[in-house]
């Protein structure tokens, strides 16, 4: 029986697209986080999944200290910026299920973009050992959207005709299951926060290029993807951009602990 892939290796060719051109998030997200769960000034968060740094340097720039925990060195290697800039930042080869962390010594884990590529149960369990009391938690997705103009029908179109596993991948970011099982209850809170980022062609290029799902280089359907890609962006630009719009959904609480 074939093995699934690592999902840890799905983005290593796809690490300075990502950096380039991956959006960033709402700040006040961080704010919403600091006072809805009682974060201790200066907390120490960890950043699990955490890629190239775009979700780090979110809060880290809020002044709270930052373990990156990333386990693909191509995704890592774009975090010796932030430990350049940032004192409070350091990087970690380590994943979701096993971060290397010792016991209680973060006040807050985070997972930006990536908590879909996470075996819930041993997340679970690294999470609770990692995390001190209260155990605070914050799944966060950055949620593009597919209707509302000519360009968002058309990037979703390119995308369901010439994703690999586009649709699966999807599916995963809304099963609202493996969430209750993370959080250990239902009883999180939610918060959406709209927002939009305008892209030159380059720019998109390289967005659509950082995805996982989509033919790279090497594959006969990448060509007429971006030639696609192309006419999307001359048909629809404004002043030489388009703007790709966004729901942040922002899911968080205190896991529950079993006595």
């Amino acid at each position: 029986m074939k093995s699934a892939p690592d999902p840890t290796q799905r983005f290593g060719a796809r690490a300075d697209a990502y950096s380039r051109a991956r959006p960033g998030y709402p700040p006040e997200l961080v704010a919403t986080l600091a006072q809805d769960l009682a974060l201790p000034a200066h907390a120490q968060v960890a950043d699990i999944g955490c890629g190239t740094g775009i979700s780090s340097e979110l809060f880290l720039h809020a002044g709270f200290r930052v373990i990156g925990i990333e386990p693909n060195a191509q995704m890592r290697a774009h975090l010796s910026g932030l430990s350049s800039r940032y004192a409070g930042f350091r990087a970690v080869d380590g994943r979701a299920e096993a971060t290397g962390l010792p016991d209680a010594s973060v006040d807050l884990a985070i997972a930006a973009q990536a908590f879909h590529w996470f075996d819930v149960p041993a997340t679970r369990r690294e999470a609770l050992r990692i995390l001190r009391r209260p155990a605070r938690s914050a799944l966060i997705w950055n949620d593009r959207r597919t209707e509302g103009s000519a360009f968002s029908r058309g990037y979703e179109d390119i995308l369901l005709e010439f994703g690999t596993d586009y649709r699966e991948v999807a599916h995963r970011h809304n099963l609202d299951e493996r969430i209750h099982a993370f959080f250990g209850h239902a009883l999180w809170r939610k918060r959406l926060y709209a927002h939009a980022t305008p892209l030159d062609f380059e720019t998109l290029a390289a967005r659509l290029n950082s995805a996982s799902y989509v033919p790279g280089p090497e594959n006969a359907r990448h060509e007429p993807m971006m030639a696609k890609l192309r006419a999307l962006f001359d048909s629809t630009q404004v002043a030489g951009q388009v703007s790709m719009e966004f729901e942040t959904r922002v899911l968080f609480g205190e896991m529950g602990v079993e006595e």
